[in-house]
């Protein structure tokens, strides 16, 4: 099969990534010789390897789409230093893109780049807009609370250089999100490391 026919075919699946497995299932052939096609859509600039099993239908991937089908069957969003990042909250840029997951924590390569993910409980997991298209992106408030929460059981004081907060940054969510934590100490924790990210941000101005 030609790569441009079998590329044609992968894209009636509704989804810019996909596994090697299901490319098989999809073109009725074996998972090696899938494999064999994806190889030969790369090389056409069609697709692109993001670690093994694991395929994007297009060269130029957004590095947080791909993030949910990194964790799957568990979901997924990027949030903490990355979300920040992207939300212009912060000027540096992560080398490393954070995600919240049901998942368990842990660190994984691609192609793209490296991700570091971390387990939130169930009750935590929300705050967060988007799509498998464009992939999914914690709010403002979701990332600044996240990145607390993540450091607070360790015992140290997160700093955030020139934090900004967007004009219609709204703190009530940060305190339904910490009611949320089921440990009293951690709440505790959590409150006070929020207390310090707001008491070092400065808010942009209406225009």
């Amino acid at each position: 099969m030609r790569a441009a026919d079998a590329y044609g075919e992968l894209l009636r699946i509704g989804r810019p990534i996909i596994e090697t497995r299901e490319a098989a299932a999809r073109l009725h052939v074996s998972v090696s010789s899938a494999s064999h096609v994806l190889s030969s859509m790369e090389q056409a600039g069609l697709a692109r390897r993001i670690r093994q099993g694991l395929w994007a239908l297009r060269s130029n991937i957004d590095p947080f789409t791909v993030t949910p089908y990194l964790t799957a069957p568990f979901p997924a969003y990027v949030s903490l230093w990355s979300a920040l990042a992207r939300h212009e909250m912060i000027e540096q840029i992560p080398r490393q893109i954070s995600v919240a997951s049901l998942d368990r924590t842990r660190q994984i390569t691609t192609t793209i780049g490296n991700y570091s993910i971390h387990h939130l409980t169930p009750e935590l997991f929300d705050g967060y807009r988007g799509s498998e298209e464009s992939g999914y992106l914690a709010t403002p408030e979701k990332a600044l609370f996240d990145t607390v929460y993540i450091r607070a059981p360790r015992g140290g004081r997160t700093f955030f250089p020139e934090l900004s907060l967007p004009e219609n940054f709204d703190e009530t969510q940060l305190e339904g999100w910490t009611s949320r934590i089921a440990s009293p100490r951690l709440r505790t924790l959590v409150s006070r490391g929020l207390e310090e990210a707001l008491g070092q941000a400065s808010r942009e101005a209406s225009q």
